[in-house]
Protein backbone atom coordinates (compact mmCIF):
# COMPACT_ATOMS: atom_id res chain seq x y z
CA UNK A 1 0.00 0.00 0.00
CA UNK A 2 2.94 2.62 1.07
CA UNK A 3 4.32 1.81 -2.51
CA UNK A 4 1.35 2.26 -4.43
CA UNK A 5 0.60 5.83 -2.21
CA UNK A 6 4.01 7.00 -2.98
CA UNK A 7 3.91 6.30 -6.71
CA UNK A 8 0.71 7.84 -6.90
CA UNK A 9 2.18 11.43 -4.92
CA UNK A 10 4.93 11.22 -7.48
CA UNK A 11 2.87 11.22 -9.98
CA UNK A 12 0.96 14.26 -8.62
CA UNK A 13 4.02 16.06 -8.58
CA UNK A 14 5.01 14.92 -12.28
CA UNK A 15 1.69 16.22 -13.58
CA UNK A 16 1.66 19.25 -11.93
CA UNK A 17 4.88 20.25 -13.55
CA UNK A 18 3.77 19.77 -16.57
CA UNK A 19 0.13 21.02 -16.42
CA UNK A 20 1.12 24.61 -15.15
CA UNK A 21 0.70 23.84 -11.34
CA UNK A 22 -2.76 22.31 -11.90
CA UNK A 23 -3.42 19.38 -9.86
CA UNK A 24 -4.56 16.66 -11.84
CA UNK A 25 -7.51 15.08 -12.08
CA UNK A 26 -8.37 11.18 -10.56
CA UNK A 27 -8.48 10.04 -14.17
CA UNK A 28 -5.09 11.67 -14.84
CA UNK A 29 -3.62 9.63 -11.80
CA UNK A 30 -5.16 6.59 -12.97
CA UNK A 31 -3.78 6.82 -16.24
CA UNK A 32 -0.24 7.75 -15.07
CA UNK A 33 -0.27 4.67 -12.07
CA UNK A 34 -1.69 2.36 -15.45
CA UNK A 35 1.02 3.50 -17.57
CA UNK A 36 3.63 2.78 -15.22
CA UNK A 37 2.69 -0.66 -14.52
CA UNK A 38 2.52 -1.61 -18.07
CA UNK A 39 5.88 -0.11 -18.06
CA UNK A 40 6.93 -2.32 -15.48
CA UNK A 41 5.63 -5.22 -17.09
CA UNK A 42 7.10 -4.98 -20.10
CA UNK A 43 10.52 -4.40 -18.45
CA UNK A 44 9.84 -7.94 -16.88
CA UNK A 45 8.87 -9.36 -19.63
CA UNK A 46 11.54 -8.55 -21.50
CA UNK A 47 14.05 -9.49 -18.81
CA UNK A 48 12.35 -12.52 -19.01
CA UNK A 49 12.43 -13.29 -22.34
CA UNK A 50 16.14 -12.95 -22.28
CA UNK A 51 16.64 -15.74 -19.75
CA UNK A 52 14.42 -17.41 -21.64
CA UNK A 53 16.53 -16.96 -25.08
CA UNK A 54 19.81 -17.37 -23.64
CA UNK A 55 18.19 -20.79 -21.86
CA UNK A 56 17.32 -21.92 -25.69
CA UNK A 57 21.19 -20.94 -26.50
CA UNK A 58 22.54 -23.14 -24.21
CA UNK A 59 20.55 -26.15 -25.08
CA UNK A 60 22.01 -25.11 -28.83
CA UNK A 61 25.43 -24.75 -28.28
CA UNK A 62 25.78 -28.34 -26.20
CA UNK A 63 29.19 -29.53 -27.55
CA UNK A 64 32.74 -29.24 -26.36
CA UNK A 65 35.92 -28.54 -27.39
CA UNK A 66 37.30 -32.33 -26.80
CA UNK A 67 34.02 -32.98 -28.88
CA UNK A 68 35.26 -30.40 -31.44
CA UNK A 69 38.69 -31.32 -32.09
CA UNK A 70 37.53 -35.27 -31.96
CA UNK A 71 35.87 -34.76 -34.74
CA UNK A 72 37.70 -32.56 -36.59
CA UNK A 73 40.66 -34.58 -36.44
CA UNK A 74 39.12 -37.17 -38.13
CA UNK A 75 39.98 -35.23 -41.16
CA UNK A 76 43.01 -32.76 -39.83
CA UNK A 77 44.40 -34.97 -37.44
CA UNK A 78 47.30 -32.04 -37.14
CA UNK A 79 44.69 -29.41 -36.41
CA UNK A 80 46.27 -26.65 -34.54
CA UNK A 81 44.43 -23.94 -31.82
CA UNK A 82 45.56 -21.49 -33.99
CA UNK A 83 43.39 -23.10 -37.16
CA UNK A 84 40.73 -23.11 -34.52
CA UNK A 85 40.40 -19.94 -33.43
CA UNK A 86 40.50 -18.75 -36.94
CA UNK A 87 37.99 -21.00 -38.04
CA UNK A 88 36.02 -19.55 -35.32
CA UNK A 89 36.58 -15.92 -36.28
CA UNK A 90 35.73 -16.42 -39.36
CA UNK A 91 31.80 -18.29 -38.65
CA UNK A 92 32.32 -21.55 -40.33
CA UNK A 93 32.98 -22.87 -36.48
CA UNK A 94 30.39 -21.67 -34.22
CA UNK A 95 31.11 -21.29 -30.69
CA UNK A 96 30.06 -19.40 -28.00
CA UNK A 97 31.03 -18.98 -23.88
CA UNK A 98 28.38 -20.46 -22.11
CA UNK A 99 28.65 -19.60 -18.37
CA UNK A 100 32.40 -19.70 -18.49
CA UNK A 101 33.09 -22.44 -20.42
CA UNK A 102 33.51 -22.78 -24.23
CA UNK A 103 30.67 -24.46 -26.28
CA UNK A 104 30.18 -25.27 -29.79
CA UNK A 105 27.00 -25.30 -31.72
CA UNK A 106 25.35 -28.82 -32.05
CA UNK A 107 25.63 -28.62 -35.76
CA UNK A 108 28.72 -26.49 -35.83
CA UNK A 109 30.97 -29.44 -36.73
CA UNK A 110 29.31 -30.72 -39.67
CA UNK A 111 28.98 -27.08 -40.65
CA UNK A 112 32.29 -26.64 -40.32
CA UNK A 113 32.85 -28.66 -43.87
CA UNK A 114 29.97 -27.11 -45.78
CA UNK A 115 31.06 -23.55 -45.17
CA UNK A 116 35.10 -23.05 -45.06
CA UNK A 117 35.78 -24.26 -49.02
CA UNK A 118 39.18 -26.13 -47.34
CA UNK A 119 37.45 -28.36 -45.22
CA UNK A 120 34.69 -28.57 -47.58
CA UNK A 121 37.11 -29.79 -50.58
CA UNK A 122 38.60 -32.23 -47.69
CA UNK A 123 35.40 -33.86 -46.76
CA UNK A 124 34.64 -34.55 -50.09
CA UNK A 125 37.87 -35.64 -50.76
CA UNK A 126 37.54 -38.52 -47.83
CA UNK A 127 33.63 -39.31 -48.06
CA UNK A 128 33.00 -38.35 -51.97
CA UNK A 129 29.75 -36.13 -52.65
CA UNK A 130 26.73 -35.91 -50.96
CA UNK A 131 23.75 -37.53 -53.37
CA UNK A 132 20.75 -34.89 -53.17
CA UNK A 133 18.01 -37.22 -53.06
CA UNK A 134 16.00 -34.50 -54.72
CA UNK A 135 18.20 -33.83 -57.64
CA UNK A 136 16.82 -36.66 -60.21
CA UNK A 137 13.67 -35.98 -59.46
CA UNK A 138 13.89 -32.27 -60.23
CA UNK A 139 15.91 -32.44 -63.41
CA UNK A 140 13.06 -33.56 -65.09
CA UNK A 141 10.12 -31.87 -62.77
CA UNK A 142 11.65 -28.60 -63.47
CA UNK A 143 12.46 -28.16 -67.64
CA UNK A 144 8.69 -30.39 -67.77
CA UNK A 145 7.02 -27.09 -65.44
CA UNK A 146 8.83 -24.42 -68.00
CA UNK A 147 7.76 -25.96 -70.89
CA UNK A 148 3.74 -27.24 -69.86
CA UNK A 149 3.54 -23.50 -68.66
CA UNK A 150 4.85 -22.10 -71.81
CA UNK A 151 2.47 -24.32 -73.99
CA UNK A 152 -0.78 -23.93 -72.27
CA UNK A 153 -0.21 -20.41 -71.43
CA UNK A 154 -0.57 -20.24 -67.39
CA UNK A 155 2.28 -20.10 -64.81
CA UNK A 156 1.06 -23.07 -63.09
CA UNK A 157 1.40 -26.77 -63.52
CA UNK A 158 1.87 -30.30 -63.11
CA UNK A 159 -0.25 -30.92 -59.85
CA UNK A 160 0.40 -33.34 -57.04
CA UNK A 161 -2.06 -34.67 -54.75
CA UNK A 162 -0.87 -35.67 -51.23
CA UNK A 163 -2.39 -37.31 -48.51
CA UNK A 164 -0.64 -36.14 -45.06
CA UNK A 165 -0.92 -37.73 -41.58
CA UNK A 166 1.02 -34.83 -38.48
CA UNK A 167 1.05 -36.37 -35.07
CA UNK A 168 2.47 -34.48 -32.52
CA UNK A 169 3.54 -36.52 -29.26
CA UNK A 170 3.68 -34.76 -25.55
CA UNK A 171 5.45 -37.63 -23.91
CA UNK A 172 4.16 -39.19 -20.40
CA UNK A 173 4.40 -36.78 -17.60
CA UNK A 174 5.23 -33.56 -19.15
CA UNK A 175 2.96 -31.74 -17.20
CA UNK A 176 0.31 -32.42 -14.23
CA UNK A 177 -2.36 -35.04 -14.63
CA UNK A 178 -5.48 -33.39 -15.18
CA UNK A 179 -3.97 -29.76 -16.79
CA UNK A 180 -4.72 -28.96 -20.28
CA UNK A 181 -2.33 -29.26 -23.03
CA UNK A 182 -2.95 -26.70 -25.42
CA UNK A 183 -1.17 -27.87 -29.35
CA UNK A 184 -1.02 -25.87 -32.93
CA UNK A 185 -0.29 -27.70 -35.67
CA UNK A 186 0.51 -26.82 -39.35
CA UNK A 187 -2.12 -27.21 -42.09
CA UNK A 188 -1.76 -26.39 -45.82
CA UNK A 189 -3.30 -22.83 -46.86
CA UNK A 190 -6.66 -22.76 -48.85
CA UNK A 191 -6.10 -18.81 -50.03
CA UNK A 192 -2.79 -19.51 -52.02
CA UNK A 193 -3.40 -20.12 -55.35
CA UNK A 194 -0.67 -23.11 -55.92
CA UNK A 195 -2.84 -25.19 -53.44
CA UNK A 196 -6.04 -26.40 -53.78
CA UNK A 197 -8.85 -28.87 -52.55
CA UNK A 198 -7.57 -29.47 -49.03
CA UNK A 199 -9.78 -31.74 -47.12
CA UNK A 200 -9.54 -32.58 -43.69
CA UNK A 201 -10.21 -36.64 -43.04
CA UNK A 202 -9.52 -37.42 -39.67
CA UNK A 203 -8.42 -35.78 -36.29
CA UNK A 204 -7.71 -37.56 -33.53
CA UNK A 205 -9.60 -34.63 -30.91
CA UNK A 206 -13.51 -34.28 -30.90
CA UNK A 207 -13.60 -30.55 -31.17
CA UNK A 208 -11.17 -28.72 -32.99
CA UNK A 209 -10.38 -25.08 -34.46
CA UNK A 210 -8.93 -24.25 -37.52
CA UNK A 211 -7.33 -20.16 -38.12
CA UNK A 212 -8.86 -18.20 -40.69
CA UNK A 213 -7.11 -17.42 -43.72
CA UNK A 214 -6.35 -13.67 -42.26
CA UNK A 215 -3.93 -15.30 -39.99
CA UNK A 216 -0.28 -15.54 -41.36
CA UNK A 217 0.15 -18.53 -39.71
CA UNK A 218 -2.19 -21.37 -40.82
CA UNK A 219 -3.17 -23.92 -38.23
CA UNK A 220 -5.04 -26.32 -36.72
CA UNK A 221 -5.49 -25.61 -32.74
CA UNK A 222 -6.46 -28.94 -29.99
CA UNK A 223 -6.80 -29.43 -26.30
CA UNK A 224 -6.20 -32.64 -24.19
CA UNK A 225 -6.49 -33.47 -20.69
CA UNK A 226 -2.79 -34.81 -19.65
CA UNK A 227 -2.90 -38.81 -18.35
CA UNK A 228 -1.15 -40.06 -15.63
CA UNK A 229 1.88 -42.23 -17.42
CA UNK A 230 0.62 -41.65 -20.91
CA UNK A 231 1.73 -39.83 -23.56
CA UNK A 232 -0.71 -36.99 -25.07
CA UNK A 233 -1.32 -37.61 -28.78
CA UNK A 234 -2.54 -35.15 -31.49
CA UNK A 235 -2.76 -36.50 -34.83
CA UNK A 236 -4.65 -35.48 -38.18
CA UNK A 237 -5.26 -36.76 -41.34
CA UNK A 238 -5.71 -34.40 -44.97
CA UNK A 239 -5.21 -33.90 -48.62
CA UNK A 240 -4.51 -31.16 -50.87
CA UNK A 241 -2.96 -30.77 -54.30
CA UNK A 242 -0.12 -28.22 -55.12
CA UNK A 243 0.71 -27.18 -58.29
CA UNK A 244 4.25 -26.01 -59.50
CA UNK A 245 4.89 -22.50 -60.80
CA UNK A 246 6.68 -20.68 -63.11
CA UNK A 247 6.22 -16.77 -64.42
CA UNK A 248 7.66 -16.68 -68.19
CA UNK A 249 7.94 -12.59 -68.38
CA UNK A 250 10.44 -10.64 -70.80
CA UNK A 251 11.61 -8.57 -67.36
CA UNK A 252 12.88 -5.09 -70.03
CA UNK A 253 9.04 -5.11 -71.64
CA UNK A 254 6.86 -6.76 -69.50
CA UNK A 255 7.66 -4.97 -66.16
CA UNK A 256 6.34 -1.80 -65.57
CA UNK A 257 6.84 0.53 -62.99
CA UNK A 258 5.60 0.46 -59.57
CA UNK A 259 2.78 2.18 -58.44
CA UNK A 260 4.42 3.44 -55.13
CA UNK A 261 1.66 4.85 -53.48
CA UNK A 262 -0.32 1.42 -53.18
CA UNK A 263 -1.10 -0.23 -49.93
CA UNK A 264 0.73 -3.42 -50.90
CA UNK A 265 3.78 -1.31 -51.95
CA UNK A 266 4.38 0.41 -49.19
CA UNK A 267 3.75 -2.84 -46.90
CA UNK A 268 6.30 -5.17 -48.61
CA UNK A 269 9.16 -2.19 -49.29
CA UNK A 270 8.93 -1.52 -45.01
CA UNK A 271 10.97 -2.19 -42.72
CA UNK A 272 10.39 -5.15 -39.84
CA UNK A 273 12.84 -5.11 -37.88
CA UNK A 274 14.64 -6.97 -36.66
CA UNK A 275 14.74 -9.73 -38.55
CA UNK A 276 13.72 -7.75 -42.06
CA UNK A 277 16.08 -4.94 -42.15
CA UNK A 278 16.19 -2.37 -45.13
CA UNK A 279 19.20 -0.40 -44.06
CA UNK A 280 22.96 -0.12 -43.10
CA UNK A 281 24.80 -3.27 -44.32
CA UNK A 282 22.01 -5.16 -46.03
CA UNK A 283 21.22 -1.96 -47.86
CA UNK A 284 24.87 -1.06 -48.58
CA UNK A 285 25.33 -4.73 -50.30
CA UNK A 286 22.54 -4.79 -51.95
CA UNK A 287 23.48 -1.36 -53.74
CA UNK A 288 26.97 -3.30 -54.75
CA UNK A 289 25.49 -5.89 -55.97
CA UNK A 290 22.95 -4.75 -58.43
CA UNK A 291 25.12 -2.18 -59.69
CA UNK A 292 23.71 0.40 -62.05
CA UNK A 293 21.38 -2.07 -63.31
CA UNK A 294 17.45 -0.88 -62.82
CA UNK A 295 15.00 -2.91 -64.09
CA UNK A 296 13.44 -4.78 -60.61
CA UNK A 297 13.21 -8.20 -61.84
CA UNK A 298 17.13 -8.15 -63.21
CA UNK A 299 18.14 -6.37 -59.47
CA UNK A 300 16.27 -9.14 -58.16
CA UNK A 301 18.02 -11.94 -60.35
CA UNK A 302 21.54 -10.48 -59.32
CA UNK A 303 20.55 -10.79 -55.66
CA UNK A 304 19.15 -13.96 -56.17
CA UNK A 305 22.55 -15.51 -57.78
CA UNK A 306 24.97 -13.37 -55.13
CA UNK A 307 23.45 -14.91 -52.65
CA UNK A 308 23.33 -18.73 -53.66
CA UNK A 309 27.07 -18.04 -54.75
CA UNK A 310 28.28 -16.54 -51.71
CA UNK A 311 26.30 -18.33 -48.75
CA UNK A 312 26.35 -21.69 -48.08
CA UNK A 313 23.57 -24.02 -46.54
CA UNK A 314 24.37 -24.68 -42.93
CA UNK A 315 22.58 -26.34 -40.83
CA UNK A 316 21.29 -23.34 -38.18
CA UNK A 317 20.49 -22.44 -34.90
CA UNK A 318 16.52 -22.07 -33.18
CA UNK A 319 15.29 -18.67 -35.16
CA UNK A 320 14.00 -17.40 -31.58
CA UNK A 321 18.23 -17.15 -30.65
CA UNK A 322 19.35 -15.14 -33.14
CA UNK A 323 18.90 -11.00 -32.64
CA UNK A 324 18.74 -10.09 -36.46
CA UNK A 325 18.63 -13.39 -38.91
CA UNK A 326 19.84 -10.85 -42.27
CA UNK A 327 23.04 -9.50 -39.54
CA UNK A 328 23.34 -13.17 -38.98
CA UNK A 329 24.14 -14.17 -42.51
CA UNK A 330 26.09 -11.31 -43.49
CA UNK A 331 28.67 -11.45 -40.41
CA UNK A 332 28.42 -15.24 -40.58
CA UNK A 333 28.66 -16.38 -44.29
CA UNK A 334 26.02 -19.00 -44.38
CA UNK A 335 22.73 -19.49 -43.61
CA UNK A 336 19.78 -22.15 -44.12
CA UNK A 337 16.66 -21.66 -45.94
CA UNK A 338 14.99 -19.06 -44.06
CA UNK A 339 17.98 -17.03 -43.03
CA UNK A 340 19.02 -16.47 -46.49
CA UNK A 341 15.19 -16.30 -47.27
CA UNK A 342 14.82 -13.06 -45.20
CA UNK A 343 18.63 -11.62 -46.43
CA UNK A 344 16.79 -11.87 -49.86
CA UNK A 345 13.22 -10.04 -48.99
CA UNK A 346 15.93 -7.43 -46.89
CA UNK A 347 17.49 -6.96 -49.52
CA UNK A 348 14.87 -6.37 -51.97
CA UNK A 349 12.75 -3.88 -50.16
CA UNK A 350 15.72 -1.84 -49.37
CA UNK A 351 15.71 -1.38 -53.73
CA UNK A 352 11.95 -1.03 -53.45
CA UNK A 353 11.23 -4.44 -54.73
CA UNK A 354 7.93 -6.20 -52.95
CA UNK A 355 8.81 -9.04 -50.94
CA UNK A 356 7.30 -11.13 -48.09
CA UNK A 357 7.36 -14.66 -46.88
CA UNK A 358 6.44 -17.77 -47.50
CA UNK A 359 6.60 -21.03 -45.64
CA UNK A 360 5.95 -24.65 -44.32
CA UNK A 361 7.06 -27.78 -45.62
CA UNK A 362 9.24 -29.44 -48.50
CA UNK A 363 7.89 -32.96 -50.25
CA UNK A 364 10.38 -33.74 -52.22
CA UNK A 365 10.41 -38.17 -52.01
CA UNK A 366 13.37 -38.96 -49.91
CA UNK A 367 13.28 -35.25 -48.47
CA UNK A 368 10.45 -34.07 -46.13
CA UNK A 369 11.41 -31.47 -44.08
CA UNK A 370 10.93 -27.67 -43.18
CA UNK A 371 11.89 -25.10 -45.72
CA UNK A 372 11.21 -21.47 -45.79
CA UNK A 373 11.04 -19.47 -49.21
CA UNK A 374 9.94 -15.81 -50.41
CA UNK A 375 7.77 -14.38 -52.78
CA UNK A 376 8.22 -10.83 -55.10
CA UNK A 377 6.09 -8.63 -56.91
CA UNK A 378 6.77 -7.39 -60.19
CA UNK A 379 4.08 -4.46 -61.51
CA UNK A 380 2.73 -5.86 -64.29
CA UNK A 381 3.26 -9.71 -63.63
CA UNK A 382 2.22 -10.03 -59.65
CA UNK A 383 3.69 -12.22 -57.08
CA UNK A 384 6.69 -14.63 -58.11
CA UNK A 385 7.86 -17.56 -55.93
CA UNK A 386 11.16 -17.19 -55.58
CA UNK A 387 13.30 -20.02 -53.05
CA UNK A 388 16.80 -18.58 -51.98
CA UNK A 389 18.02 -22.09 -50.40
CA UNK A 390 17.64 -23.76 -53.73
CA UNK A 391 19.11 -21.19 -55.56
CA UNK A 392 21.01 -21.73 -58.82
CA UNK A 393 20.10 -24.89 -60.51
CA UNK A 394 21.79 -26.76 -63.62
CA UNK A 395 21.58 -25.85 -66.84
CA UNK A 396 18.87 -25.14 -68.67
CA UNK A 397 16.76 -24.02 -65.24
CA UNK A 398 19.43 -22.12 -63.61
CA UNK A 399 17.61 -19.57 -63.11
CA UNK A 400 14.44 -21.78 -62.19
CA UNK A 401 13.58 -20.68 -58.60
CA UNK A 402 14.02 -16.89 -58.94
CA UNK A 403 10.56 -17.10 -60.94
CA UNK A 404 9.44 -20.45 -60.02
CA UNK A 405 8.28 -23.10 -57.48
CA UNK A 406 8.27 -27.01 -57.94
CA UNK A 407 4.94 -28.70 -57.03
CA UNK A 408 6.32 -30.90 -53.68
CA UNK A 409 5.62 -27.90 -51.17
CA UNK A 410 3.03 -27.68 -48.37
CA UNK A 411 2.56 -23.74 -47.69
CA UNK A 412 1.70 -22.80 -44.40
CA UNK A 413 2.90 -19.04 -43.75
CA UNK A 414 2.56 -15.89 -45.44
CA UNK A 415 4.01 -13.76 -42.82
CA UNK A 416 6.51 -13.87 -39.76
CA UNK A 417 5.86 -13.94 -36.34
CA UNK A 418 2.11 -13.21 -36.93
CA UNK A 419 -0.91 -14.06 -34.17
CA UNK A 420 -2.22 -18.15 -33.51
CA UNK A 421 -5.51 -18.44 -33.47
CA UNK A 422 -7.21 -18.93 -30.73
CA UNK A 423 -4.00 -16.70 -29.50
CA UNK A 424 -1.19 -18.55 -27.12
CA UNK A 425 -0.44 -17.32 -24.00
CA UNK A 426 2.95 -18.25 -23.24
CA UNK A 427 6.15 -17.44 -25.23
CA UNK A 428 6.55 -19.44 -28.86
CA UNK A 429 9.12 -22.13 -28.92
CA UNK A 430 9.40 -20.09 -32.56
CA UNK A 431 9.32 -17.03 -32.73
CA UNK A 432 9.15 -16.17 -36.49
CA UNK A 433 8.39 -19.19 -38.31
CA UNK A 434 5.65 -21.85 -37.30
CA UNK A 435 6.20 -25.56 -39.40
CA UNK A 436 6.45 -27.86 -36.33
CA UNK A 437 3.76 -26.24 -33.88
CA UNK A 438 3.48 -24.65 -30.33
CA UNK A 439 2.83 -26.26 -27.26
CA UNK A 440 2.17 -25.02 -24.35
CA UNK A 441 -0.11 -25.32 -20.59
CA UNK A 442 -1.34 -23.24 -17.62
CA UNK A 443 2.19 -23.25 -16.43
CA UNK A 444 4.57 -22.28 -19.50
CA UNK A 445 5.07 -22.67 -23.10
CA UNK A 446 6.44 -26.37 -24.10
CA UNK A 447 9.72 -26.15 -25.73
CA UNK A 448 10.59 -28.05 -28.66
CA UNK A 449 12.99 -30.28 -26.37
CA UNK A 450 10.07 -31.23 -24.47
CA UNK A 451 7.70 -32.60 -26.93
CA UNK A 452 8.14 -34.50 -30.72
CA UNK A 453 6.67 -34.27 -34.52
CA UNK A 454 6.05 -36.16 -37.02
CA UNK A 455 5.18 -35.74 -40.93
CA UNK A 456 3.88 -38.84 -43.11
CA UNK A 457 3.46 -38.65 -46.90
CA UNK A 458 1.45 -41.24 -47.40
CA UNK A 459 1.94 -42.96 -51.28
CA UNK A 460 -1.23 -40.81 -53.79
CA UNK A 461 -0.73 -40.17 -57.27
CA UNK A 462 -0.77 -37.10 -59.52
Amino acid sequence: MKTRLMAAAALMIIFSCNNAGKTPTPGQVAAGIMERQADVVQSAMAEEWEMERMRRIALDFNKTEEEALAYIRQFFPDVTSEQMKKWEASGALESMNINGEKRYFSRAFRNLFRIDSTCREKFLEINGPEEDPKAPLLQEHLPRVVALTKTKGTDKAEPVTYSITYTLTVPANTIPEGETIRAWMPLPRTDIPRQKDFRLTEVSEPEYIISPDRYVHKSIYMEKKAVKDSPAVFSYSFSYTAYAQYNHFDPLQDVLPYNTSSTDYKEYTKAVPPHIVTDGKVAELAKQIIGNESNPYLQLQKIFSYISRNYPWAGAREYSTIESIPLYVLENGHGDCGQVSLLFISMCRSLGIPARWESGWMLHPGAVNLHDWAEAYLEGIGWIPVDQSFGLQPEPVELFYSRGIDAYRMAVNTDIGGAFFPAKIHFRSETVDFQRGEVEWRGGNLYFNEWDYHLQVHPSGK
